[in-house]
């Protein structure tokens, strides 16, 4: 037996429980250990709150960011029990605390179904926690225990008396463990609202005690939602213009499922579907989103050919055309959900899926019968959208055309790089020929392509599908990149199987012109290539803002607080000569040694990735900067616009 063999023993196999093996495979049970992981510790604690009012024990929850990023969590529930735990022989507070599992989520006579990430809930949170505090009021008593890393520092004790009931969480994030500790009162304010929509009739208060008013006053919102699903389908489709009178809607159950679905038509061009199962959103679909789309075809298309309106179309309707411009969501309770997927928000239940389709079914039946003339114009969005399917496959065949047959019949505009491995090799999409020849000199041609676009691309917010790819600038990025759209079952589906490049850079000024084309393109890859965003190959480049000079010294800068600090710091390097400052209206500006030195040259460069942490928020504000209600979008601006004195 060598070395190696030796080393490699029985002894060399670690055992770990629960805990142990939650602070060493964080990312097993929070997915990750960065932003997403460290959101994901409310989350948990905030659902089981959730399934106390889904079991019709309470109604109101707050959560807290304190000032040091630690979070407290409370609700108005019956409050965990706290007596002896007969198998444990501790406490059922500890024994939810610190074991994996636990909890009465997995009791069915506690709660009929529940949310959470698979079941390991708050003892996850207790683990990944470098302090945790619980305080239970019941019975006309509070207890409260206190953890580090997941360990009890005591048993639980009786504190003091109460007249209220219900459970509270204080924790801090293990910093040993979490890469930032920072938690964004956006995220958490979209995850909240998300779930009074879903939970109608719950009170959830959000307060960010790091942030104050004039009075001293920490920021605080508070959601309730008395409609539930309706009001979650107006906020979301609150920029774009419906075709129907009001929101279809239904609630009810269904083989013991209890279903509820919302959905309106709009005049856009792209569909947007959102389910959830115990109010998880399952972005990868599943059962219950076949269900819906089954059920929405086969009713729409039945009442479509008996009111003989399709009887002039020249081709067949596909399930496509039937969800353009639908906003929808589904929301299912299941009592054992299993999921599939790469991130397991897929749902696997097959039961589900005749239960949601003839659910959608039945309401579409009676709405279409209640309401001919909206009807009508459902029918009449279809029809359009199947011609226009129709129209935009000849186009895009145009196009693909020139991808199949090679490089030969790349776009005449591209200067490609020498490197034909996908992997190395990154595309700049740049606004404007004189920057796009800028960039072109400045290059490693090896492996950096540059593709210029010359003025602002479609609005694809606005656009048929079919005026998509004919687009000149639209057909050249398709082109380029060797992407290729649409399979039988789905007509948008992207093949990626050419792609050419595995870094894609937007490149533009660094001006109110070139946000709004940077605007444009983005909105183009949300909705026509999001799976390039979800891949992470799509990029921002952060060119700089001045050239800061004194004698020989010159220094970039990005931003205002950079140009003061650097001027201020050139100045008080010796010499008599004065500090310059060149402000960079547009890329063009710079030579071609400049561009490489601050935007191209992976060594010294910026570059943005771009992610989509919500795809429902992302949809929102998308619809809402590049579409037709001016309203939605002139509020956004006033609330997020940055005032300065802008260069005539």
């Amino acid at each position: 037996m060598n070395e190696e063999q030796k080393a490699y023993s029985a002894d060399s196999i670690q055992s770990l429980e629960g805990m142990e093996h939650v602070r060493m495979r964080p990312s097993m049970y929070i997915g990750d250990i960065g932003t997403r992981g460290l959101h994901h510790l409310v989350y948990e604690v905030v659902d089981n709150s959730i399934d106390e009012a889904l079991a019709g024990h309470c109604n109101e929850i707050n959560v807290w960011i304190h000032e040091d990023n630690s979070i407290s969590v409370s609700d108005n529930g019956r409050g965990i029990p706290v007596g002896l735990h007969k198998k444990e022989n501790k406490s059922a507070l500890e024994v939810v605390m610190t074991k994996i599992g636990a909890g009465g989520k997995f009791d069915k006579d506690s709660y009929k179904v529940s949310g959470g990430l698979h079941g390991v809930g708050v003892s996850c949170v207790n683990a990944l926690s470098e302090y945790l505090k619980a305080t239970v009021e019941r019975e006309g008593k509070m207890y409260m225990q206190e953890y580090e890393r997941g360990k009890p520092k005591a048993d639980v004790a009786e504190v003091g008396s109460s007249d209220r009931r219900g459970t509270s969480v204080t924790f801090k994030p293990d910093s040993t463990i979490f890469e930032t500790l920072e938690y964004s009162f956006e995220t958490l304010q979209n995850r909240m609202r998300e779930l009074s929509f879903l939970n109608k009739g719950i009170r959830i208060g959000l307060t960010d005690e790091r942030v104050k008013d004039e009075e001293g006053n920490p920021h605080h919102i508070e959601f309730f939602s008395e409609k539930g699903l309706v009001e979650f389908v107006s906020f979301l489709d609150e920029s774009r213009i419906p075709i129907v009178g009001e929101i279809i809607s239904m609630e009810g159950e269904k083989n013991g499922t209890p279903i509820e679905v919302a959905m309106v038509y709009n005049n856009s061009f792209s569909e947007n579907i959102y389910s959830y199962v115990n109010n998880i959103n399952t972005y990868e679909g599943g059962t219950h989103l076949s269900g819906f789309r089954r059920g929405l075809t086969h009713t729409l298309k039945k009442y479509a050919e008996e009111s003989g309106m399709l009887n002039k179309l020249k081709f067949d309707i596909s399930g496509d055309d039937f969800r353009e411009g639908l906003t929808a969501v589904i929301s299912v309770k299941v009592q054992e959900p299993q999921f599939e997927g790469q991130t397991k928000t897929k749902l696997g239940n097959r039961e589900v899926t005749a239960s949601v389709s003839q659910s959608v079914s039945q309401m579409l039946t009676n709405y279409l019968e209640e309401h001919p003339r909206d009807a009508t114009q459902i029918v009449q969005k279809v029809i359009l959208a199947a011609q226009a399917r129709h129209a935009a496959r000849k186009a895009r065949e145009m196009v693909q055309r020139k991808t199949i047959m090679g490089s030969t019949s790349l776009p005449g505009k591209l200067s490609d790089c020498s490197s034909k491995d996908p992997v190395e090799s990154e595309i700049y999409l740049v606004e404007g020929d004189s920057a796009g020849g800028t960039a072109k000199q400045g290059r490693d041609r090896f492996y950096q392509a540059i593709m210029p676009l010359r003025g602002k691309i479609l609005n694809v917010e606005k656009a048929m599908h079919h005026k998509i790819f004919e687009n000149e600038e639209i057909k050249n990025i398709y082109t380029a990149l060797g992407v290729r759209v649409g399979t039988e079952e789905d007509s948008k589906a992207l093949n990626l199987e050419k792609l050419r490049y595995h870094k894609v850079v937007i490149m533009c000024d660094a001006d109110v012109d070139g946000s709004h084309i940077e605007t444009l393109i983005l909105t183009f890859f949300f909705r026509h290539m999001r799976e390039l965003i979800e891949l992470g190959y799509v990029y921002i480049a952060t060119p700089p803002l001045y050239l800061v000079k004194k004698g020989k010294q010159a220094r970039y800068a990005w931003d205002d607080d950079q140009r003061d600090n650097l001027i201020h710091e050139l100045k008080g390097a010796g010499s008599e000569s004065s500090v310059g400052v060149q402000r960079y209206k547009g890329l063009g500006e710079m030579n071609a040694e400049q561009l490489w030195d601050t935007t191209m040259n992976p060594e010294f460069r910026t570059l943005r990735q771009v992610t989509i942490e919500n795809a429902l928020e992302a949809d929102r504000i998308f619809s809402m900067l590049m579409g037709d209600e001016v309203p939605p979008r002139k509020e956004f601006i006033e609330k997020n616009a940055r005032y300065a004195n802008i260069d005539a």
